[in-house]
C-alpha cells in the first residue's frame, strides 16, 4: 500500500460505503472522510418530488462535495492515509440520472470547473450487491428520507454506475461483490477485504467471493 494515499469508496444507496470506509480507516490507520449528505436540505424533499427538487438537491450536494474535497488537499502529519466513502464524480452520475436537460446543461458548466481542483483517487472501491439486499439495507437502516426510494430508481443508479466504472481509467478499481460476504458482521471475511487491498492493484479486479 506504499503507493496509496487516498481510497474512495463507491456503490448504490444502501450497499454498504460508509460502513466499509469506517471499517478500512480504523484497521489502517486511516484519515476517514465521510460524505455529509444529511445536511441537505433538499433531500426530503426530492425524495418526495423529485422533479421539483432535483436541482436544488444536486446542485448542495456538488458545493458541499467540493467544499470537502478542498479540505482534503491539507496535509495531516498524523495519517498517511485517507479514506472516503464517495468520490467526487459520483454527483455527475445523480445529475444524468435526476435533471432535466437544461438543468443538466446548467450543472454541468459548473462541475466542469470545480472538477479541475478535485484530488482524484489512488484506488477505488466499487462495492455492488442485488437489489433485493439494497432494498433491506435501507429498510433496516431506517432513515425517513429514504423510505420512497423504488426499486427502479435503485436499478436506474446500478445501471448508470456500472456504465461509469466500465469506462472509469482514472485509478485502478477493485469492483467487490457483497452478496456472499458480510464485512460488518464477520471479521473473516472483512480480512480477506483487506488482504486484497494491501496488494497492488492495476486496471480493474474484481472479487467476487
Amino acid at each position: 500500500m506504499k503507493n496509496l494515499y487516498y481510497i474512495a469508496i463507491e456503490g448504490v444507496i444502501g450497499v454498504g460505503k460508509t460502513s466499509l470506509a469506517k471499517l478500512l480507516a480504523e484497521s489502517l490507520s486511516a484519515k476517514l472522510i465521510l460524505e455529509e449528505f444529511e445536511n441537505n436540505p433538499f433531500l426530503e424533499e426530492f425524495y418526495n418530488e423529485p422533479e421539483r427538487y432535483a436541482f436544488q438537491t444536486q446542485l448542495f450536494f456538488l458545493l458541499e462535495r467540493y467544499k470537502q474535497q478542498q479540505e482534503m488537499k491539507q496535509i495531516d502529519i498524523f495519517h498517511k492515509l485517507l479514506i472516503s466513502d464517495y468520490m467526487f464524480q459520483k454527483d455527475k452520475l445523480f445529475a444524468n440520472l435526476n435533471l432535466s436537460e437544461k438543468e443538466l446543461g446548467l450543472y454541468e458548466k459548473i462541475e466542469t470547473l470545480l472538477e479541475k481542483q478535485v484530488p482524484s483517487p489512488d484506488l477505488v472501491i466499487y462495492l455492488q450487491s442485488d437489489i433485493q439486499n439494497l432494498m433491506d439495507n435501507i429498510s433496516r437502516r431506517g432513515r425517513a428520507y429514504e423510505k420512497n426510494i423504488s426499486i427502479e430508481y435503485l436499478q436506474s443508479l446500478r445501471k448508470i454506475y456500472n456504465e461509469f466504472f466500465f469506462h472509469y481509467e482514472r485509478a485502478p478499481v477493485l469492483i467487490i461483490n457483497t452478496n456472499e460476504i458480510d464485512f460488518v458482521n464477520n471479521e473473516e471475511d472483512l480480512k480477506k477485504l483487506i488482504k486484497i487491498i494491501r496488494q497492488p492493484i492495476n486496471g480493474t479486479v474484481y472479487y467476487n467471493p
